[in-house]
């Protein structure tokens, strides 16, 4: 009886059409790079369809790609708190406070480096330029995305109020139906790979309001309605869901977005700095 979803794979390997052969062997032979691939991403090395590899998921008795790759993840060896053993910065039961605080540092460090030799410059100037002619910037995203684009949210309103916060999914819906060109969303999602995040993407494509979409994956289903593409660093597993490491590699290029932002109109900029900090400063004690 099959007790991992690498069981069940081999179990069904000889009845698998030729090219979900294919992928399995991918699988086997690459176990845990793909727990870090988007579907995209996956497919081009394994060199078949995205199509086959949903269908591959779903002959497994799974929903898709991403109960897949939670599937596999549980597959790994794991240490008793859900890290994979063999990365230094993998935290253990048995490492005492200050090793853990250095492993955490390490991760931390390793997301910055990463995200700034992900760096696209153009890419970077083509959004703060689309940010600075916007009339309304929105900054949406789900789940972890959500609580990136609140963080961007609060950061620019320091600077002017046009940039608007809308965690809820229907209500990001409704406001993107009203949007236009002159607009833009600035969306987070390290998966780009999510339903709501498709729904909402896809009604701005139709509206013609330009995207910013900050992923880890540029070749995810998200980056196929982005208008520009900002990727962040750090290599987190689904059993790592919702890691700082992550964070803190968004959290560079929203400070790298604001800073850009302001120099496209610094006095406007540090006036609307220095009265919100004065508004601020009347709250303190």
């Amino acid at each position: 009886m099959a007790t991992t979803i690498l069981d069940s794979i081999t179990e069904q390997y000889n009845s698998l059409t030729r090219s979900s052969r294919k992928l399995a062997d991918y699988i086997f032979s690459n176990t845990t790079e793909v727990q870090y691939m988007s579907i995209t991403s996956l497919a081009e090395s394994s060199g078949v369809s995205e199509a086959t590899i949903t269908r591959f998921c779903r002959g497994l008795g799974l929903y898709g790609y991403n109960d897949f790759k939670l599937a596999l993840a549980k597959s790994e060896r794991l240490n008793e708190l859900g890290d994979p053993p063999d990365s230094p910065q993998s935290v253990n039961s048995e490492d005492d406070f200050d090793t853990l605080c250095r492993k955490l540092h390490a991760s931390n460090i390793i997301s910055l480096n990463e995200t700034l030799e992900l760096l696209n410059k153009k890419a970077l100037y083509d959004a703060i330029s689309l940010m600075a002619d916007a009339d309304h910037v929105f900054c949406f995203g789900q789940g972890g995305g959500m609580v990136m684009a609140m963080e961007a949210w609060a950061r620019f309103s320091t600077a002017t109020n046009h940039f608007i916060h809308i965690g809820d999914s229907h209500m990001q819906a409704i406001a993107t139906a009203l949007s236009g060109p002159k607009d833009a969303i600035l969306f987070f999602s390290y998966s780009g790979s999510t339903k709501d995040m498709e729904d909402v993407l896809k009604l701005a494509r139709q509206k013609q309001t330009p995207i910013i979409l900050v992923t880890h994956f540029p070749k995810s289903r998200a980056a196929e309605f982005a208008d520009v593409i900002l990727q962040c660093g750090y290599n987190e597993s689904p059993l790592q869901s919702g890691s700082i490491a992550a964070k803190v590699g968004q959290l560079f290029l929203i400070e790298c977005l604001f800073y850009g932002y302001c120099q496209k109109n610094p006095e406007r900029c540090t006036a609307a700095k220095k009265a919100t900090a004065q508004a601020i400063a009347n709250k303190l004690l």
